[in-house]
C-alpha cells in the first residue's frame, strides 16, 4: 500500500494527513497523540474512525495540524482520518457516514462588527 494523503478542517484548524501501514503510531506535529492531546477526550474524538473500522492497529498516521484550538485541531483530524480510510477501502464509507465523521462542520467563528462591542452584541440604547 502507498501513502494515502488527505485534509480535514474545523472552525480554523487544518490537519494534512499521510496514512501508510505500520503499528498504529499517530504522530502529531513530531509529537505523539498522548503527549499532543493530553486529554482522554480529545484522544478518543481523533480515534473514533479508526476504532469504529477496527483498523487503529494496522496504520500509521503523520498529522501536520495548523490553526484553531484543541478541539477544533481534533475535529479536523477526526475528518481527515476517515477521508483516508475511505481512499483506503471504499466500502467502510456508510459505516463512517452513519457514524457522523465524513460531514465537514461548517460552523466558523462570526465576525466583530464595527462600533459593537462583539458580532451580535450592541450598545445599550438610549432615547434620550
Amino acid at each position: 500500500m502507498e501513502v494515502v494523503n488527505t485534509i480535514g478542517r474545523r472552525k480554523s484548524a487544518v490537519a494534512r494527513i499521510y496514512v501508510s501501514e505500520g503499528k498504529g503510531n499517530v504522530i502529531i506535529n513530531k509529537r505523539d497523540l498522548k503527549e499532543y492531546f493530553p486529554a482522554e477526550t480529545l484522544q478518543y474524538i481523533v480515534m473514533q474512525p479508526l476504532n469504529l473500522l477496527e483498523v487503529a492497529e494496522k496504520y500509521d498516521v503523520k498529522v501536520n495540524l495548523d490553526g484553531g484550538g484543541p478541539k477544533g485541531q481534533a475535529e479536523a483530524l477526526r475528518l481527515a482520518i476517515s477521508r483516508a480510510l475511505i481512499e483506503i477501502d471504499a466500502e467502510s464509507r456508510p459505516q463512517l457516514k452513519a457514524a457522523g465523521f465524513l460531514t465537514r462542520d461548517p460552523r466558523e467563528v462570526e465576525r466583530k462588527k464595527p462600533g459593537q462591542p462583539k458580532a451580535r452584541k450592541r450598545f445599550q440604547f438610549s432615547k434620550r
